[in-house]
């Protein structure tokens, strides 16, 4: 069983802004191509055995920027679908569903907690398929899928990734303490 490292993409304008951005193609601010190229000397060491991207631009130009530009594409690990709140803030949304997360909120049009599960259980499954001396998988994404992702990993819930906050252009490792699945690093 190999490591699984995450890296999310580097800032856009509307990850600064708070907005929900699903399907909304958005190139990186300039900020955000720096993060990612901070990126690269952190990751150029580590043989992985595979590299996977979200297909949504920010996730693969953040993965060119940061050393890996022949990354595999993974439809699996889009970010989650927002349907009706694509492009709007979480204040935005609570004007009208007084409380709403994304985690266990109602998303008109969108995915819910329990079908991006089943998308990124095949990510997990995927990873956990990788022999541990080919080296970690490592796998460029967003924010919800990410947290999401990790849930799943350690056998919780989807929802239960808002349990962590995960910034732009950060590193975080999944991995295991003997046969446990744990977080070895978060947000780095």
């Amino acid at each position: 069983m190999s490591d699984l490292y995450l890296v999310r993409h580097g800032a856009t304008e509307w990850s600064v802004s708070g907005r929900h951005t699903g399907v909304t193609e958005l190139p990186l601010l300039p900020e955000g191509e720096s993060g990612a190229r901070a990126l690269a000397p952190r990751l150029a060491e580590i043989p992985f055995a595979l590299v996977l991207t979200s297909p949504r631009q920010r996730a693969r130009h953040t993965a060119e920027l940061a050393g890996f530009p022949d990354t595999e594409v993974d439809d699996d690990l889009a970010e989650w679908a927002y349907g009706d709140y694509e492009g709007i803030t979480t204040d935005e949304i609570r004007r009208h569903s007084p409380g709403w997360t994304i985690w266990d909120g109602p998303t008109p049009g969108g995915e819910t907690a329990a079908e991006i599960a089943v998308r990124l259980d095949r990510v997990v499954a995927r990873a956990l398929a990788v022999p541990e001396a080919d080296g970690p998988v490592l796998v460029f994404a967003h924010g919800h899928s990410l947290r999401a992702l990790t849930a799943r990993w350690l056998g919780l819930p989807a929802g239960d990734g808002r349990l962590w906050r995960l910034d732009t252009s950060t590193v975080s490792v999944l991995g295991h303490e003997r046969e446990q699945p744990v977080i070895l690093r978060w947000n780095a």
